[in-house]
């Protein structure tokens, strides 16, 4: 019994140092996502103290408003495109950025530099270059409206997305494959495999742990993803590259809807928790599998 008391003391002075983080979050997610569920059940302007509880009023509005299921599908599209063509290109830049190359430390450098701008500047800079008239690719004789066409304005963001930060998703990759034994290599030129079944057989495989970090990373980062929208297109033209993120901001902080928001980022909290654990399961498994 004095045993099992000590270690209970024991065990109790390490989980004191966990308050402050367990503060933090109670704080700053536990109280503010109860507070949205709250707030999304009323007619809250933000403004007026009085407000009365509608129920779920706010959520079936959410699917008769077009603007905001459009918003959803734009969301969808992007993260999916995103997330897709930032690790199809990452994956074999890796490979690239890991040989042999004399230069190979400068082309870190500039394939990764744009992922560390901000995406407003970021925004601002190829909106100039994309702008009509004026732009660079426009006197160059690449004369697209780029952002002025709504069959192609959202391509043109994930265009600006990808460009940015493939060299993020580049540099996982990189320390992936450095830490994978030379043995396995090989082994498999002495089974008398070329570099593309290397690739496929052992690098590949093994670079499941990278994969699994930047799939969920870009899908969760391009749900959200409101930079880059707003400083090229503002959600425009029309509505036509509007997401979850501008939708929400738009409906709370310029209409004065705050319950309407509210019930906006609930259903945005439960579209992203449900994706991200369904990539989780299934990258895991995947990890699980090949390991």
């Amino acid at each position: 019994m004095r045993e099992t008391w000590s270690r209970f003391r024991l065990e109790w002075r390490y989980q004191v140092f966990l308050i402050p983080a367990l503060s933090g979050l109670l704080l700053f997610f536990v109280w503010p996502v109860l507070s949205s569920v709250y707030y999304s059940m009323t007619n809250w302007t933000g403004l007026n103290p009085q407000f009365q509880f509608v129920g779920i009023k706010n959520y079936i509005s959410l699917f008769k408003d077009k603007v905001m299921v459009d918003a959803v599908k734009h969301t969808l599209l992007y993260a999916f495109l995103m997330t897709l063509l930032q690790n199809l290109l990452a994956v074999p830049l890796a490979v690239a950025l890991d040989s042999k190359l004399r230069t190979k430390q400068f082309l870190r450098l500039v394939f990764f530099a744009p992922a560390v701008l901000s995406p407003l500047i970021v925004g601002f800079l190829w909106s100039y270059m994309m702008s009509p008239q004026t732009g660079l690719f426009w006197n160059m004789g690449l004369q697209i409206n780029f952002l002025g066409n709504p069959q192609i304005v959202m391509y043109s963001l994930v265009f600006v997305s990808v460009w940015q930060f493939t060299g993020w998703a580049a540099v996982i990759y990189l320390a992936n494959l450095q830490g994978i034994s030379q043995d396995y290599y090989e082994a498999a030129n002495m089974d008398g495999a070329g570099r593309w079944k290397q690739f496929i057989h052992v690098t590949f495989p093994l670079l499941a742990p990278a994969l699994t970090i930047n799939v969920v990373n870009s899908m969760v980062g391009s749900l959200k993803v409101f930079d880059i929208v707003m400083s090229m297109t503002q959600g425009g033209p029309g509505s036509s590259s509007e997401t979850i993120t501008t939708i929400l901001i738009k409906r709370a902080f310029s209409e004065y809807r705050y319950g309407y928001g509210s019930a906006i980022a609930v259903m945005f909290l439960a579209i992203t928790a449900a994706i991200s654990f369904v990539l989780l399961k299934y990258l895991q498994h995947r990890e699980e599998r090949l390991g």
